[in-house]
């Protein structure tokens, strides 16, 4: 029978995990993609946290990873099922963050609208596996203990992971600055209402895909072809052109755009770029996945 923790480890519990919740919160949110959902895994993970014995831990920070990653391997499975039954198309909860993030180009371009999604196609301890491995660089011996694998299966998944990731990423790591003038072109094209000009910016082969998780109007189906993007987008918001309003935002690490209807938050715009143009717009109109562009949030490695 274990004792009770004494005031001196619940202080060294308490101080160890604050110390390391960015860390913890951005471990889970990568696995996850739901902000919401990381932060449940992180009130589990100090529940279990607070009941361990640190004199038997040599390495704080890499435990409180392991329960974090298990925790959120828990809940990835459960997203999994939740997401059979969610109305159109699932995309990643997006974060206001802060400007750090994008000064560290590995960790913004790990937490990219366009990668989370690409995060997606992976199984749940393919993600986990990728996610220690190639954005905290752990090592295969601490990621096994984390996924209860043995450390050569966890090469041979990570292995695999990376092969598929790198067959799905944007071509290069974009510039904040690309960004910009891209989603600059973007605002300008859709505010003037100039379809030739949107035309200009999007990729012959751009994707729209839109989240009102069937609480707001949105594309249910992924809405392909720069023509066919260009007029419902347009078509969309010159419906409300006198009560919208478009606005810069630093959004999962890079640049995107707010739009406010009659002055409040209604939809988040990120894109992905390759070669200068869009090739990818993702538009989060669900009410419940907004809460976290209220605050920014900081994320670590």
């Amino acid at each position: 029978m274990t004792s009770e923790p004494s005031g001196r480890e619940r202080d060294g519990a308490t101080e160890a995990f604050v110390a390391h919740r960015n860390l913890l919160f951005t471990v889970a949110y990568e696995m996850l993609g739901s902000a919401a959902d990381a932060e449940d895994v992180l009130q589990e993970t100090w529940l279990r946290w607070a009941g361990v014995d640190l004199a038997e831990v040599r390495d704080r920070r890499a435990y409180l990873v392991r329960i974090t990653t298990r925790q959120a391997l828990n809940r990835l499975r459960t997203l999994g099922r939740r997401k059979e039954s969610y109305v159109g198309s699932w995309l990643p909860e997006p974060l206001l963050t802060t400007p750090d993030v994008a000064e560290d180009v590995e960790l913004a371009d790990s937490v990219s609208m366009a990668m989370m999604l690409v995060l997606e196609t992976l199984t749940p301890t393919e993600r986990a596996v990728f996610v220690l491995r190639e954005v905290f660089d752990l090592g295969y011996d601490e990621i096994a203990e984390a996924v209860e694998k043995s450390p050569a299966a966890v090469r041979q998944i990570a292995h695999r992971a990376r092969a598929h990731v790198a067959a799905r990423r944007p071509r290069g790591v974009v510039s904040a600055a690309e960004s910009r003038q891209a989603l600059e072109a973007f605002r300008r094209a859709v505010e003037t209402g100039d379809l030739q000009s949107l035309l200009d910016i999007l990729s012959p082969d751009v994707v729209l895909l839109g989240d009102g998780g069937g609480v707001k109007q949105a594309v249910l189906r992924p809405v392909t072809g720069r023509d066919k993007v260009a007029r419902l987008v347009l078509g969309g918001l010159l419906k409300h052109a006198a009560s919208l309003s478009l606005g810069p935002a630093q959004v999962n690490g890079y640049p995107a755009l707010v739009v406010h209807l009659d002055g409040a938050l209604d939809t988040v715009v990120a894109v992905r770029l390759d070669e200068g143009r869009i090739t990818g717009l993702y538009a989060v109109r669900n009410p419940e996945k907004l809460s976290h562009m209220r605050r920014e949030t900081a994320l670590r490695r």
